[in-house]
């Protein structure tokens, strides 16, 4: 696929970071990208695990200070703003982030225990066999994200976001969207599919990435990738973390 060509097809991802990140970089550094280092694939995975790093260090705090949940996912979303619209930041605002997610997801994660004793390392363990094994099928070819792949996730995810939006709307004035919380059929179906299509957004990822590599995006992309990455992951983990919480509650 010619850079132009890849470019063109970065605003198709299921990943907003990444939709709205790529879809710009033609904009941003002109259509030569005579850039002196550029994103490679090795460079987006070794930023991707220092953010893991990150993200799991930060969870240990988050554990034992669950009070500070809410700020870090204030702060997180706050990150997470900057980084898609001041990409050339990432390396400073991509680790931030991790940290703040992990902050919050270990102060979650903690919550969790409580009720279920070892459903966090039952998600993780989940979230990470997802990860390496949709990574296996992209690689071998088994999985080819064709555009009409790509845009049937784009349109789950959006669909899935509007109800998510719609709940917390909603919840405002007293009214609750049952089947996204019961733990009958109906919600862990709901949940089951929630997690298919987080999983498959890392296809997405993983296609987008390597299309960025392929087109010469600048160095910084490379956090910007791995960042992008994050954000499925943490996704994933938390509806495996409800979606296991509806099983076992049964």
């Amino acid at each position: 696929m010619s850079k132009h060509g890849a470019l063109n097809t970065f605003g198709r991802s299921g990943n907003p970071a990444l939709s709205a990140g790529f879809a710009n970089a033609q904009g941003t550094y002109g259509n030569s990208f005579a850039i002196a280092e550029k994103m490679t694939l090795a460079g987006t995975v070794q930023k991707t695990m220092v953010l893991l790093a990150c993200c799991f260090a930060a969870s240990i705090y988050g554990w034992n200070n669950q009070g500070l949940i809410f700020p870090a996912v204030i702060l997180g979303l706050i990150m997470a703003v900057v980084t898609v619209f001041k990409k050339e930041w990432a390396g400073t605002t991509a680790p931030v982030y991790a940290g703040l997610e992990g902050v919050a997801l270990g102060g979650i994660t903690a919550m969790y225990e409580v009720q279920f004793p070892g459903i966090g390392l039952q998600a993780i363990s989940l979230t990470f066999g997802i990860l390496f094994t949709l990574l296996l099928c992209y690689m071998s070819g088994m999985i080819k994200p064709t555009e009409n792949f790509k845009l049937m996730i784009v349109s789950a995810t959006g669909g899935i976001f509007l109800v998510y939006l719609a709940s917390f709307v909603l919840g405002f004035f007293g009214v609750d969207i049952g089947f996204i919380h019961s733990s009958g059929p109906i919600g862990i179906g709901f949940s089951m599919f929630v997690v298919g299509i987080a999983a498959l957004n890392l296809v997405l990822d993983f296609d987008f990435i390597e299309e960025g590599a392929e087109a010469g995006l600048p160095k910084h992309m490379e956090w910007f990738g791995a960042f992008s990455l994050i954000v499925t992951l943490v996704w994933l983990y938390l509806e495996i973390l409800r979606l296991l919480s509806k099983m076992r509650s049964r």
